[in-house]
């Protein structure tokens, strides 16, 4: 039995329901829950199971009836769109009854119709899905046909492959051989895939352009624009449309902020566990790159740029860079501390303070409960001083100066490596498009100004509109700052009184811990203060930004990352800049101290120095903000979020994972935690890049411990971007932008808070001092008694004395305390002495020098080595030669062309030179 003849209209109709569908024809489709195409059911692709899904919409929707017998409904209701401009009505958004509904349901079901028939009239494909099991939410599907892909590349001017390959060489001669027996080595650090290997051919790359199809291989469209691609461009598109007749809607941001729609995301490529689990990138990321199992190895740096873009591939390529950097860092600084610990035996002047025959006496370290104490009591904060103040802290403070110049250029040429592989070489930033709450403002102003004398598109937000914002800004940026302050002056308040408490105990052992209770109490109460201002700072931030109203997207992020990374650093380091440089400094001396609020003294540093309670506090902040804020809060804030999530959507009849099993891509996705950019990640990296570089002269372990928390943290931020976000859309950059200048600003920094830290608050300087001005023998002997100013009891004020003079057993008649003065028989007793200049002196030319003398080493590395790599400087300038070949090839083909078509004109007459004209264009697609 014969059949009829098909046609290709026929082939091309997809039976939805009760009604054919035509995919060429633009229309947006009630959808239904497939039950036989696997891919469908997925819901990665459209109900005629080949369409892709690029993007999704969600919006909020209220049914009054169970979910059944609305589908049995539904299924003989299936609606379309009126073709052409007219938009949809709203009882085809809504459902037979819109008039029962809220006014404001009204309003959004009506700037959603309008805005999805104007992407329709962008040649976007829709379809829409509200019964799905995720009650009070639907679906718009978009796919984006071949001809919007094309349209959109050549616009973006994406860089694609072309059909032209060429040869890469990497290195020749000895550095061949070199790389080769080193990647031999690392090849078992290397990830699993097959983008590893190493590449001796690449595509030559041109920017994508309708007419000059035939230079790229077209052969199988659809997988010319994977995934990542697809979703751009339709953002790209949902970015550009305007809705402007319904409430002056911009764009897809500015109804997603007026709550039109709930989300826009594109969609993961598929499951990452389960028996059901497809291969796919998502599952090959999660497997070679998300696994904690997989820690040691590299990452696979262009998987992640082929999945999730080139901004979030070079965050991780950056932070790749920064771990592996950090790891001679450690080994120097571990080294720095063993030599601490090997040679504290050897110290002299911690030998001396632990000497009990010595005997010498200390004034009180307080007002009248405290008693005098013995030197030697000090010893095990001596000792423990000296594992971070010795002679090997210079040398590392030096080391990391240069070891920050050698990171920062070692990413420069990382980066253009990148820029190369991921064909970005020619690729400029362009002007994003106006923020939606920039043109509001400016359609706000036209509308106050007299049209007739200016037009309303000229209309633009000067200085002049932003003033109060301007004026805000700063009142509210001081205002913060002043906040830090009053609370670090709070947490010296609560050092002073709590340590007066404390030497009032009847416990002997509680007094004699009175100093490392307080600085550790007082360092955690630091912590905590820090991590709550951390998430008000980031809020105050990002709304003193949105009262700027920036123009753009890249205005407004660069604002915001400025305020926040100038509030979070000063909340971070201003109590480790009060004890590195003010402690001790503020407190007077004995006889005349210095007083808060008439009752309280100052407080001092110990003995040994400010530099270890430096350290504790350091260690504190540092490891509570890596601990608690990037690891704790990254893992447990976004599970929790997913709980209330599932909570809100009241899926009390369904077990949670058979729940799972019945849900479609795009609803899975749903659930998971929107993106919200890669500034915290940034953020957290740079605060620690402060920690490692600004005060590692006090603190030498602080480069161990940053490694191994990013090596935790490359991990864990890979499981949340693979499993526990929503696929964020795809950005092109060929840089990490405003973080490398406030990367390059925080090392200049560093240079010369170390040098201050080594001169004032290390005993560094007054040492070499002593031993080459005032020692007898050119040792040390003697430098402890040197340091030590006398004070005459009887000249303690009214009511300041001891209650118990009389503590160790004897009178006391003369006290000592750390300090360079006259001794009270002197005839300018208690005045500051010429020792006190000689170490001033000293320790402002050695800021002097080790400021100028580090700053010149790091700018010739600087200069030494070169920002783009030797080999792909070569490639770069071989693709200019062989695009240039290609086209010039191409242009002598088509002269070729057009004299043979006259040659036979002239020989055989019009109608040959009709026939050739008439196969031109076949000949040419």
């Amino acid at each position: 039995m014969s059949s009829a003849p098909v046609t290709d209209q026929q082939r091309n109709t997809v039976r939805l329901g009760d009604m054919a569908y035509d995919p060429h024809d633009s229309r947006l489709l009630k959808s239904h829950t497939p039950e036989e195409n696997t891919q469908c059911r997925q819901g990665l692709f459209f109900q005629d199971g080949r369409r892709r899904v690029d993007y999704i919409l969600t919006y909020h929707i209220k049914k009054s009836s169970r979910v059944g017998g609305s589908r049995l409904r539904d299924n003989a209701f299936t609606r379309t769109l009126r073709r052409g401009r007219h938009p949809p009505r709203a009882d085809a958004e809504r459902g037979p009854d819109p008039s029962a509904e809220p006014q404001e349901d009204r309003d959004k079901a009506l700037r959603r119709a309008e805005f999805e028939s104007s992407l329709l009239e962008m040649g976007l494909e829709l379809e829409r899905d509200e019964e799905t099991k995720t009650p009070g939410v639907g679906f718009v599907k978009i796919h984006a046909p071949w001809n919007v892909l094309c349209r959109e590349a050549e616009f973006m001017k994406l860089k694609m492959p072309t059909k032209k390959v060429y040869e890469v060489k990497h290195s020749s001669g000895v550095m061949e051989k070199i790389n080769a027996f080193i990647s031999k080595l690392t090849d078992p650090l290397h990830p699993n895939l097959e983008e590893n290997r190493t590449q001796k051919v690449k595509h030559l790359s041109y920017p994508f352009s309708r007419e000059k199809q035939h230079l790229f291989d077209l052969s199988d469209r659809d997988s010319f624009f994977d995934s990542k691609t697809r979703g751009s461009l339709v953002c790209e598109v949902l970015k550009r449309t305007k809705c402007t007749k319904a409430k002056y809607s911009m764009g897809i941001t500015s109804l997603l902020g007026s709550g039109v729609y709930l989300a826009a995301y594109p969609l993961h490529d598929g499951d990452v566990e389960g028996e059901n689990a497809e291969p796919n990138d998502r599952k090959l990321l999660y497997e070679e790159w998300a696994s904690y199992s997989v820690f040691y190895k590299y990452q696979p740096i262009g998987l992640i740029r082929k999945y999730f873009g080139e901004k979030i591939g070079l965050y991780f390529a950056w932070l790749g860079v920064y771990t592996q950097m950090l790891i001679p860092a450690s080994l120097v600084g571990v080294f720095v501390f063993l030599y601490g610990c090997v040679t504290v035996d050897d110290d002299i002047p911690s030998m001396e303070i632990c000497d009990q025959r010595r005997n010498i006496t200390m004034c009180p370290l307080c007002d009248r409960v405290c008693s005098y104490w013995n030197l030697s009591t000090a010893c095990g904060t001596a000792r423990a001083s000296h594992l971070f103040d010795n002679p090997a802290t210079v040398f590392f403070s030096i080391f990391m100066a240069l070891w920050a110049a050698f990171f920062m250029e070692h990413w420069k040429r990382r980066q253009m490596r990148l820029n190369y592989e991921w064909d970005l070489t020619g690729f400029e930033d362009e002007e994003d498009h106006p923020r939606a709450e920039y043109e509001f403002r400016v359609m706000q102003k036209s509308l106050r100004t007299d049209h007739t004398s200016q037009k309303p598109e000229k209309e633009k937000l000067t200085c002049k509109d932003r003033f109060p914002a301007y004026m805000t800004n700063l009142i509210m940026m001081l205002l913060m700052i002043g906040v830090t302050f009053a609370i670090v002056f709070g947490v010296i308040l609560y050092r002073i009184s709590t340590k007066a408490a404390l030497a009032m105990s009847s416990n002997p052992m509680t007094r004699s811990n009175v100093r490392l209770t307080v600085k550790t109490t007082a360092a955690i109460i630091n912590l905590v203060v820090i991590l709550i201002l951390d998430e008000v700072y980031g809020a105050v931030a990002r709304w003193l930004t949105v009262l700027e109203v920036p123009k753009t997207d890249k205005s407004f992020e660069e604002r915001l990352i400025f305020k926040t990374f100038i509030l979070k650093f000063v909340n971070a380091f201003t109590p480790i800049i009060y004890i590195a440089f003010f402690r001790g400094r503020l407190g007077g001396r004995p006889g005349s101290y210095l007083y808060v609020f008439e009752s309280y003294r100052m407080e001092e540093c110990a003995h040994g120095g400010c530099l270890m309670e430096l350290c504790i506090q350091l260690s504190i902040t540092m490891l509570g903000k890596q601990l608690i804020q990037n690891n704790l809060f990254e893992i447990g804030v976004p599970k929790l979020k997913k709980l209330i999530r599932y909570i809100k959507s009241k899926r009390r009849s369904f077990q949670e994972e058979e729940y799972e099993k019945k849900l479609q891509r795009y609803e899975t996705d749903h659930f998971l935690e929107p993106f919200a950019g890669l500034t915290p990640e940034y953020m957290e990296m740079i605060i620690q890049f402060g920690f490692v570089t600004l005060f590692v002269a006090s603190f030498p372990l602080a480069p161990l411990f940053a490694l191994l928390n990013n090596i935790i943290e490359i991990r864990l931020d890979a499981k949340k971007f693979v499993a526990e976000l929503r696929r964020p859309d795809a950005a092109r950059g060929k840089d990490i932008g405003i973080w490398y200048n406030i990367l390059r600003g925080v090392a200049k920094v560093a240079v010369i808070v170390n040098a201050f830290v080594i001169s004032f608050t290390s005993d560094f300087i007054p040492r070499l001092v002593y031993q080459y001005m005032y020692s007898p023998d050119g040792s040390m002997h003697g430098f402890v008694n040197h340091t030590l100013s006398y004070f005459n009891v009887s000249h303690f004020q009214n009511g300041t004395a001891p209650v118990e003079p009389f503590h160790l057993g004897f009178r006391v008649d003369i006290c000592r305390y750390k300090d360079y003065r006259e001794p009270p028989w002197s005839p300018t007793p208690y005045e500051i002495s010429k020792e006190f200049w000689a170490v001033l002196a000293a320790r402002l030319a050695f800021v002097i020098v080790f400021q100028n003398v580090v700053m010149l080493m790091s700018d010739v590395v600087d200069w030494i080595i070169p920002d783009i790599p030797k080999d792909i400087s070569l490639q770069i300038h071989k693709e200019k030669i062989l695009m240039m070949d290609l086209f010039m090839k191409e242009e002598q083909g088509k002269t070729r062309a057009e004299d043979s078509v006259a040659s036979k004109e002239m020989r055989h007459g019009p109608l040959t030179r009709s026939r050739s004209v008439s196969h031109t264009p076949c000949q040419s697609f």
